[in-house]
């Protein structure tokens, strides 16, 4: 027979998640994957310390120090895939939104109004304010 675990699923996939965050954080701070894996297996060595905390105030106390950790080390600048939301190709060819040909008529339309007949600016009486 297994034994049960006092935590719930909540749990494991919130230190799941918090042990993503680091990782793609260090990623962010170290480009090169070799320097980078010593770094997670450090990481992942104080995971495995904090495994068999079992005291829920301890816990809270350890999570909460990993959470400040973590936000004090948050990369600036943070790498984005490119076809993410605000990545480098993010909506680059958006494909063109289909139109009927009345709508996208119309909204030539109004988009390439003519200005009001008449002078924009009136000249005549400029120059025979200004004696030209």
């Amino acid at each position: 027979m297994s034994a049960t675990s006092p935590f719930s699923v909540a749990h494991r996939q919130y230190v799941k998640s918090l042990y993503k965050r680091y990782l793609t954080n260090e990623l962010n701070w170290t480009i090169r994957r070799d320097l980078w894996k010593a770094r997670a297996l450090a990481i992942r060595a104080e995971f495995d310390r904090n495994r068999n905390v079992h005291d829920p105030r301890a816990l809270a106390i350890i999570l909460e120090k990993a959470e400040a950790d973590l936000a004090a080390r948050a990369h600036p600048d943070p790498y984005r895939p490119p076809e993410a939301p605000d990545g480098t190709k993010w909506e680059r060819n958006a494909p063109v939104s289909i139109f009927s040909f009345s709508s996208s008529f119309r909204a030539q339309q109004i988009h390439f109004r003519q200005p009001p007949l008449g002078p924009i600016f009136d000249h005549e009486a400029y120059n025979s304010a200004h004696g030209h």
